[in-house]
């Protein structure tokens, strides 16, 4: 299945480059790897639906240009001169994997310091809220408990002006009713001459 894929791949590079066979082979090679055991559960005809929507491109003229020189020694140093360019084309190409999977983790590790940096913002942004609403909470059982005490002062000195006013008013009446009394008898001897009088009317008695 590789196999055939691999064939397919190379009659689909749009250039006729060696250098572009190479990684487009090399590329087909890593992700078929990575998705063989999906590739041996596909349905045939999902396969032959691929087939029939795929579009490919003229065969790479790299593919079958290999003739061999007549010359051992030439074939063998044309032979070593193609390996060492290949050699190069994939450390070219492995270096190019390299730089963009280090700008991938980069392009990766920043979204993730934005998103955590988005969400400290968001639970400072919380925080924040929920001290003002906390504030503000305060700020109105303050307000509540002060008027609480103004009206609690105030129906006290209502009470106590209230009791001051019946107290007034009931001494006012029991010194009308002291004088009332007075009114009513002849003689009215105050107590602290009660004693005086009491003595003189025992003297003047006992002189009779």
């Amino acid at each position: 299945m590789a196999a055939s894929s691999s064939c397919q791949i190379f009659r689909s590079i749009p250039h006729s480059s060696p250098s572009h066979c190479l990684k487009t082979f090399l590329r087909f090679e890593t992700t078929a790897s990575s998705s063989s055991p999906s590739l041996l559960t596909t349905k045939p005809s999902s396969s032959s639906h691929h087939k029939h929507e795929q579009e490919y491109s003229e065969p790479c003229n790299f593919l079958g240009s290999w003739k061999a020189p007549k010359d051992p020694k030439e074939a063998q140093a044309k032979l070593g001169l193609l390996r060492r360019d290949y050699a190069k084309q994939v450390r070219e190409l492995r270096k190019d994997y390299f730089n963009e999977m280090e700008l991938q983790r980069q392009e990766k590790q920043l979204k993730d310091e934005a998103k955590k940096e988005a969400i400290r913002i968001a639970k400072q942004e919380r925080k924040a809220a929920k001290a003002a609403i906390s504030k503000a909470r305060a700020a109105e059982r303050q307000v509540f408990e002060e008027e609480f005490r103004q009206t609690l002062m105030k129906e006290r000195a209502q009470n106590f002006e209230s009791w001051r006013l019946k107290e007034r008013a009931r001494e006012e009446k029991k010194l009308e009713k002291v004088k009332e009394l007075r009114k009513q008898s002849s003689v009215w001897i105050d107590e602290t001459d009660m004693e005086k009088k009491i003595l003189e009317a025992i003297v003047d008695s006992n002189t009779l």
